[in-house]
């Protein structure tokens, strides 16, 4: 059984999130949280497997409490409104394992948890176009590399289909992360169809 803990601070949200999660067979929502304060306060004591958290929450954020909740062994979920690249890479650097916009299907939220507790990582595609945008200062094989984590590959799978080694993936990871930061904030969405790169 996966076990899950919300945090969503419109109750109407948080009550729907909740009653779709439990209507799946192997998930139970352990605990709601309206507030970033509460999520991490609710994974602490519950210990979940997954926490689904949105990002601007009153006190404190969704991005903020993933920070703090680094480390732990709890799969985070950003489920929000918003596909601003900014938010992306930090979630990124918080080590979030998902990061989902709510205007998916709802179907698709339990086979991201799945995916995630399987140990893939699933972004949303329009969060690529973002990064993929103009300027981008990315290198072909450092792009290739992104395009495969936002295909849910883990380091092995990149390492394998690159025939690099993994501490090579971990490396290139961690060198777009660094130059994302620094240079690509590019705030608001695309709606272009995400470009596949090779």
């Amino acid at each position: 059984m996966i076990t899950i803990v919300i945090a969503e601070d419109q109750q109407m949200l948080l009550g729907a999130f909740g009653s779709l999660l439990n209507l799946e067979e192997d998930m139970k929502v352990v605990g709601k949280a309206s507030n970033g304060e509460e999520a991490v306060a609710l994974v602490r004591k519950y210990k979940p497997d997954v926490c689904i958290m949105d990002i601007e929450m009153p006190g404190k954020s969704g991005l903020e409490a993933a920070e703090e909740l680094k480390g732990l062994d709890c799969k985070l979920i950003i489920l929000t409104t918003f596909a601003r690249s900014g938010y992306f890479q930090r979630a990124l650097k918080a080590g979030v394992s998902g990061y989902l916009l709510k205007d998916s299907p709802s179907e698709e939220l339990a086979s991201s948890i799945r995916s995630v507790m399987a140990g893939r990582r699933i972004y949303a595609p329009e969060l690529m176009d973002d990064v993929y945008g103009e300027g981008n200062p990315l290198t072909e094989r450092e792009k290739k590399v992104l395009e495969l984590v936002a295909d849910g590959k883990n380091t092995q799978e990149i390492a394998d289909q690159l025939s690099i080694k993994t501490g090579t993936v971990r490396n290139y990871i961690s060198t777009i992360l660094d130059k994302l930061d620094v240079k690509n904030r590019i705030e608001g969405h695309h709606s272009v169809e995400r470009k596949r790169l090779v």
